[in-house]
């Protein structure tokens, strides 16, 4: 089967295409033939091997994981004998959050990693699209800030692959959204249900006259010391972005009932209800999917190179 490879750490162009062998799944595994992945900012960081707790983790001289790749949807084409919840000819969407392995034609998944069917009027592109940045933000607000109707909120970073569906999902909870992106993405935020829309080029958020229930830095671009002012008494800050400093700040504030700053490794705290969740919203039109670009397999490198121009809106998706 193809796949794209990493040989090593570093440039897109470490990435190169390989056919390999066809997985087969065992005894409670299905094998599913793969139509669409994403690429994002933590499957660059990942081929970076950047920050170095990945290295720690995943293989310090080179990946552990060749195939990179997490959010995935195709059909299931084949099931093991124990296999119980599932069949062939299943449209599912899949988290591959342990062994990756989104970026081939095949992928075998254990029936309890976190999937969901997908409706029939969701295609597979949208689908990885929705669970790309929606679980991400799904994990930060409803779970760690526990959003409540009337509560406002600030995302910074609006037309990204996670805010776009922070600013979707706070309006889904009844919440007061502000959106910080660029004049050029205003329409776009506006359309995902932003009520108040802030050109970061001409206007700094944090030195505003507005206090925000919570401020959700889905780029990891603002610190939580230059969050604070904009904070009310028990606001809450959150951050993608993994730095000792964040880990430091939540220690000190949770021992306080004042501003807190929250961090989560949203990924492995997945599961197959929140994907079956947002599968429903997307369904039926809470959650619009926002696709900035599509790539065949073979340029996943141009894919990693448009990412990291950090000018993308929504998700760039894979398409098999």
């Amino acid at each position: 089967m193809r796949a794209m490879v990493q040989i090593s750490y570093g440039s897109p162009e470490v990435i190169v295409p390989q056919e390999v062998a066809k997985p087969s799944p065992k005894d409670k595994e299905f094998l599913i033939r793969i139509q669409a992945a994403k690429v994002g900012p933590s499957d660059c960081a990942f081929r970076k091997g950047d920050p170095s707790m990945i290295r720690l983790i995943y293989g310090w001289s080179r990946p552990k994981y060749a195939i990179g790749g997490c959010e995935l949807a195709g059909e299931i084409e084949a099931v093991g004998k124990e296999v119980t919840r599932f069949q062939a000819g299943d449209r599912v969407l899949a988290m591959s959050v342990k062994t990756f392995g989104a970026h081939a034609d095949y992928k075998c998944l254990s029936e309890e990693s976190p999937l969901a069917l997908i409706p029939d009027n969701i295609t597979f592109e949208e689908a990885v699209a929705v669970c790309d940045g929606g679980a991400t933000a799904l994990t930060f607000l409803r779970d760690k800030a526990k959003l409540q109707k009337g509560q406002k909120v600030l995302i910074n970073g609006a037309s990204g692959a996670v805010g776009i569906y922070a600013v979707q999902l706070a309006k889904y909870y009844g919440t007061e959204v502000t959106a910080v992106c660029s004049a050029g993405n205003g329409d776009l935020v506006q359309k995902a249900g932003a009520d108040f829309i802030i050109d970061y080029t001409r206007e700094d958020f944090t030195k505003a006259n507005k206090a925000y229930d919570v401020v959700f830095d889905t780029v990891g671009k603002r610190s939580f010391s230059a969050c604070k002012r904009v904070l009310t008494s028990k606001g809450i800050y959150l951050t993608t972005a993994f730095k000792l400093s964040i880990l430091l700040q939540m220690m000190w504030t949770s021992l306080f009932k004042g501003k807190r700053a929250v961090f989560a490794t949203a990924g492995l705290m997945q599961n197959k209800g929140n994907l079956a969740f947002l599968m429903e919203l997307a369904s039926n039109g809470t959650l619009n999917a926002v696709i900035d670009r599509r790539y065949p397999l073979e340029l996943l490198p141009d894919a990693h190179k448009y990412v990291e121009t950090e000018r993308k809106k929504g998700n760039v998706i894979i398409k098999f």
